[in-house]
């Protein structure tokens, strides 16, 4: 059996869709998956939500508004293996969940986790958003990690993996880079709409989000162990193979300066609990 664990903190506006995405096509398979929302410290309508979607949806709440919290209570109800945890506010049917855990069922392969390609609609969002993810996704670490997707799913041995590590607010990030190259697997058969911020503002503070988290999961590292950061030869390399994209750049490199100065007091701090939310990627 797959189990699918599903924190959420107040998601009333995006939970629906997700859920009906995964519920969709899956009659076929309705003994053999698991979905399991963990509602963490809502004060809205998310349980109530999530609920409604029928006995397939089985939702487990608790006070403490923490993803790290709510990713444990997840496990603590899943029923099975593989196991796929899958964002809110993100949107993935129920076949490409199956064709995400299809690699994990051969052990032989050596693959311990999985995660869909990226679909990133654009069109609603402000011409900066628009250049800065042009260039994001092209980037080497962002096309090969398994980070800034929203879902991750892993065999029972890549759970063991995860499950060691210590609470992190870049969970995607730590989970990724807890597996070699030859252990995940971006998974061209399955896709998963992630919704980006729509304006300037929301998208700084994902930029500030990701630098403060990328901050405190290096340290935890050794100097020797991966990284996903971006470097001026990836960025170089980039402009080399798609001049056009030269503006892009400029615009990417503007949201990563000013992100890195704003999170500079958090992570000085050690502020890594305070959660930079953006709403506009959450409007429907």
């Amino acid at each position: 059996m797959t189990s699918i664990v599903i924190p959420a903190h107040n998601e009333a506006r995006v939970i629906g869709r997700l859920l009906d995405s995964l519920l969709a096509d899956s009659s076929e398979d309705e003994d053999e998956t698991d979905i399991v929302v963990v509602c963490n410290g809502c004060t809205d309508d998310t349980a109530r939500i999530a609920t409604a979607r029928g006995p397939r949806v089985r939702v487990v709440e608790i006070p403490v508004p923490s993803k790290h919290a709510a990713l444990r209570a997840g496990d603590d109800h899943a029923h099975g293996f593989p196991r796929v945890y899958v964002d809110a506010d993100v949107v993935i049917t129920g076949a490409d969940v199956r064709a995400l855990t299809e690699p994990l069922h051969d052990d032989a392969s050596g693959v311990l986790a999985t995660a869909p390609e990226r679909q990133i609609p654009l069109d609603a969002c402000a011409w900066r958003v628009r250049a800065y993810y042009q260039v994001w996704q092209r980037l080497p670490a962002v096309r090969e990690g398994l980070f800034g997707r929203g879902v991750i799913a892993v065999s029972k041995a890549g759970h063991a993996r995860i499950a060691a590590l210590p609470p992190l607010m870049a969970d995607d990030l730590a989970a990724s880079l807890a597996f070699a190259p030859q252990e995940r697997l971006v998974v061209g058969a399955a896709r998963v709409v992630v919704h980006p911020p729509r304006t300037w503002p929301d998208l700084i503070k994902r930029r500030i989000r990701a630098a403060v988290s990328t901050a405190q999961v290096e340290r935890h590292q050794s100097p020797e162990e991966a990284s996903a950061r971006t470097s001026k030869a990836d960025l170089t390399g980039l402009l080399r193979r798609e001049p056009k994209l030269f503006m892009g750049v400029v615009v990417f490199v503007a949201a990563a300066v000013v992100a890195r100065r704003r999170a500079g007091k958090a992570i000085r701090a050690q502020d890594f609990g305070t959660w930079l939310r953006d709403e506009s990627s959450r409007q429907t």
